[in-house]
């Protein structure tokens, strides 16, 4: 039987390693527009982009496992077309025909227009090539203008400012985080970087006029589902590709995972599109173990984890910002512990600076359960 995987980033690379892991002996094709083999995202914003961390320590292999397991890496090339009836992926490297398809086309930065009209160097994070764009700018120091304080623009200000460089953070919400964390714990992230020396500029939008004094502006404004490849092989589409607790989307031949699905979870009994670096290990290996003819089921809990100066963070779960939030410990000594409540059931969970904290997030986010406070 032939697989053929589309987007060669972190789960593209986990699924063709779980493939050949788990004894499959079929035929195994890897594509992906980037020129670099499948490697992992987070170090980018974070011990990569620091200067901490090697860039080889991103990869998920070296190059040369790809050829060593049997799996036919073709890099820079690009899927155009996806004929389901006929179970042909069209590239820019000619036809490829499948048994079963795996899309895990990944995601794109939303343009910032007034960045980019702006007449200041603009930039993004998302590639190998972007953060080393931005190691570059700072190793230089000067103004940094961050467009967005979400996860991404937070951790690029943290590494700016680790730098030497002046940042300042534009925000429309009143806080950083805000529709994620709720008021209580966002606070906490603004008061850290103010601290840091940040100009957070919170609940306003972003003029042209506010860039014009910055030697760079990174726009992390979000980023888009890449989902023309679906859509052109008629697969549901919402806000990303639909799929079942299996990871199947509406044509069972094809799977999709990591950023681009829009998971029907079975525990939390909705349907979830989650962009982080956990997700798209983990459901990358579920659907590679269908695709080889299992039926497994899709029931992890989101994680993302973060480090901003000297805060370390692990998220376990999924909330909103409208949900009631228990906080355990210290939020002034960023030594805390919070638990997100709907309808009374834990839904997520965080620790900051606590690391013996983990098993505990995800055993009250499994169990619905509140912990009694320590």
């Amino acid at each position: 039987m032939s697989i053929v995987i589309i987007g060669a980033g972190l789960a593209g690379g986990t699924a063709a390693t779980e493939l050949r892991e788990q004894g499959y002996e079929g035929t195994v094709v890897l594509v992906g527009a980037e020129t670099h083999p499948p490697y992992e995202r987070p170090p980018l914003s974070k011990g990569y982009l620091l200067g901490n961390d090697s860039l080889e320590d991103a990869f998920v292999h070296p190059r040369d496992w790809y050829a060593e397991h049997d799996v036919d890496l073709r890099l820079g090339v690009e899927a155009t077309g996806l004929d389901t009836d006929a179970h042909v992926v069209s590239t820019t490297g000619g036809d490829l025909t499948y048994e079963r398809l795996l899309l895990a086309t990944g995601a794109e930065p939303r343009r910032l227009a007034v960045a980019e009209d702006s007449g200041v160097p603009t930039a993004y994070l998302r590639t190998i090539e972007d953060s080393d764009r931005l190691r570059d700018a700072f190793a230089a120091g000067g103004r940094i203008a961050v467009v967005g304080a979400g996860w991404i623009g937070l951790e690029v200000a943290a590494a700016a400012r680790e730098k030497g460089c002046e940042v300042t953070v534009f925000e429309t919400a009143e806080l950083p985080l805000l529709r994620v964390l709720g008021p209580t714990v966002a606070q906490v992230f603004a008061d850290l970087h103010r601290e840091h020396g940040v100009d957070l500029r919170l609940g306003t939008s972003v003029a042209a006029d506010d860039l014009a004094g910055a030697d760079l502006v990174v726009a992390g404004v979000g980023v888009s589902p890449r989902l023309d490849l679906a859509r052109s092989g008629g697969l549901a589409v919402d806000d990303g590709v639909l799929v079942d607790a299996g990871l199947r989307t509406s044509v069972a031949s094809v799977y999709a995972v990591g950023d681009i699905a829009s998971h029907a979870h079975p525990v939390l009994g909705r349907r979830i599109r989650v962009e982080h670096w956990d997700t798209a290990i983990n459901q990358a290996k579920v659907a590679a173990h269908n695709l080889a003819g299992a039926d497994e089921t899709y029931d992890a809990m989101p994680y993302f984890f973060t480090d901003q100066y000297d805060l370390g963070m692990e998220y376990v779960g999924h909330a909103s910002g409208d949900d009631e939030v228990v906080v355990h410990g210290d939020l002034s000594a960023r030594q805390f512990r919070a638990f997100w409540t709907r309808e009374g059931r834990v839904v997520a969970a965080m620790h900051a600076n606590d690391w013996d904290a983990t098993d505990d997030l995800r055993a009250a986010v499994e169990s619905g359960e509140l912990p009694a406070s320590p």
